[in-house]
């Protein structure tokens, strides 16, 4: 039988060389645009935080970014907490708040489409997380394609 003689990991190891950094550190040239677009379910994975992540890096880098939240990605974008609203009842639970109110406080615009809002989830606009934009469903593909022809980064979170 094989024998493990690696000591075990202790707190405060490094596994991995985290100051590396391969590629150049890009930023936006004058005007240049991203929009991130959210069609995923609030904690049904970290696919919804990881880009919310990523859109506050994108507008750090210089870039005039947008969210847009259609389908299930409005669940992002609605006031929660428990047992009143903005009550965190657990570490994490209000990420997506947050990281959405820290996005718009440095300038980042977040869209919301009322229909998925209204007639897919049962929320109205006075649910949304203030500052971010209902819109109408017609203007999401609209947002998409005066993005597209900016010729913006775009990036697309979907999950199935």
């Amino acid at each position: 039988m094989p024998a493990v003689t690696k000591p075990a990991n202790q707190k405060g190891d490094f596994l991995v060389d985290y100051e590396e950094k391969v590629f150049e550190d890009v930023q936006a040239a004058a005007g240049e645009k991203a929009l991130v677009t959210f069609h995923t379910v609030a904690f049904e994975g970290s696919i919804g935080f990881v880009n919310l992540l990523q859109a506050t890096r994108l507008k750090r880098k210089g870039f005039e970014t947008s969210i847009l939240l259609y389908g299930p990605g409005v669940t992002l974008g609605v006031q929660r907490g428990f047992p009143t609203l903005g009550a965190e009842a657990f570490p994490g639970h209000l990420n997506f708040n947050n990281q959405i109110v820290k996005f718009m406080e440095e300038g980042g615009k977040v869209y919301a489409c009322r229909f998925a809002l209204q007639a897919l989830y049962g929320h109205g606009e006075g649910a949304l997380i203030p500052g971010i934009k209902p819109i109408s469903p017609l203007d999401v593909l609209d947002l998409i394609l005066i993005h597209r022809r900016d010729g913006a980064f775009i990036l697309d979170t979907w999950t199935l």
